[in-house]
């Protein structure tokens, strides 16, 4: 589990932006998936919440860059999305690209969290 600090070190190196957008999110995925485990992977550049060390037990990935911010969802492409906001053509994962506190803490990406959380449970 990574500490708040590790948080702030990895995401320092990236605009004040993204960094705020990103410790909001933060907040939302710790409040909507209980129990959630966080790990930062650095060859990645992304934090990752699971819950296990597998992959099938991953939910979903916060992936900062110098353009912005996306969420993306492992199985992505298997959620019910009819708000539309899942983005992206890979065959497994989908993202959300966060613009900003408005979209953050919309009802949709609670919605899309929530989906990713029955699919998770469905899948054990």
């Amino acid at each position: 589990m990574a500490s708040d600090k590790d948080i702030i070190t990895f995401l320092s190196s990236y605009d004040e932006k993204v960094t705020s957008d990103a410790l909001l999110l933060r907040k939302l995925l710790f409040a909507n998936l209980p129990d959630i485990e966080e790990q930062i992977d650095l060859p990645a550049k992304m934090i990752g919440y699971c819950y296990g060390q597998k992959y099938a037990e991953l939910i979903c990935m916060l992936i900062p860059s110098k353009k912005g911010l996306k969420l993306s969802f492992n199985r992505g492409s298997s959620l019910p999305d009819p708000d539309k906001l899942l983005q992206g053509t890979g065959k497994i994962s989908r993202y959300v690209e966060i613009k900003g506190e408005e979209e953050i803490n919309s009802p949709q990406l609670k919605r899309l969290l929530a989906a990713a959380l029955e699919a998770y449970h469905a899948r054990k």
